[in-house]
């Protein structure tokens, strides 16, 4: 699970933004811990990662952006052992990423 401060630095995502795609994005939606911090999954990683190429790159508006997601989710099914592959590298990634930033700032 990523805060929200781990998802902006990750995606290049600001906070507000996330919060404004939480409302207006259908299925985006994001769990909180007890302290009611948002806090993000792997799959919610993704999602970020899509709307964000859909509306910066393809020019979506991002209520657009999140039909375009649930257009896609239909045809995911045909694909789904590759789809999971790709993830699950994504997911890989990310950890490596904080990993190697942890190490960064421990090193200074």
């Amino acid at each position: 699970m990523y805060t929200i401060g781990q998802i902006e630095e990750l995606t290049g995502v600001k906070a507000h933004v996330l919060r404004y795609w939480e409302e207006v994005v259908p299925g985006f939606t994001t769990q909180k811990d007890l302290s009611g911090r948002r806090v993000y999954s792997q799959k919610e990683v993704e999602l970020i990662f899509r709307l964000k190429y859909l509306i910066n790159e393809k020019k979506f508006t991002a209520e657009g952006a999140g039909q375009q997601i649930l257009e896609e989710a239909k045809s995911v099914q045909k694909n789904a052992e590759i789809i999971r592959e790709l993830q699950l590298a994504r997911q890989e990634l990310s950890e490596l990423f904080f990993e190697i930033k942890n190490q960064d700032k421990q090193e200074k």
